[in-house]
């Protein structure tokens, strides 16, 4: 009966070992899951990180873009106040051109 029960007791040892190796086995797969995805949520902090960098940057030339605008628009101005003075000594020349006609008639 010794044998009996020492094969019985080889064979319960040899599934608690199997078992115990799938079960490692389970637990290894797991950690590689987890590792994966903690390593996929520290990539998506560093894009959210550059996007937020991104962002911070086009807002900055935005405010660029914005000064740039109101100057362009000070300049248009001016340009149309030195159109209507040209307009306006384009028009003298034109009425001392009739004068120093008719004065030399």
């Amino acid at each position: 009966m010794t044998s009996a029960s020492s094969s019985s007791a080889r064979s319960l040892f040899a599934e608690s070992k199997q078992r115990l190796a799938e079960r490692v086995q389970v637990n290894m797969n797991n950690i590689a899951s987890l590792a994966r995805q903690i390593q996929r949520g520290s990539k998506s902090n560093e894009l959210l990180s550059k996007a937020a960098r991104d962002m911070a940057s086009t807002e900055h030339q935005l405010e660029n873009s914005e000064e740039n605008l109101k100057k362009m628009q000070l300049i248009a101005v001016h340009i149309g106040y030195q159109y209507e003075n040209i307009n306006k000594s384009a028009q003298m020349l034109t009425e001392i051109n009739e004068q120093i006609l008719s004065m030399q008639r």
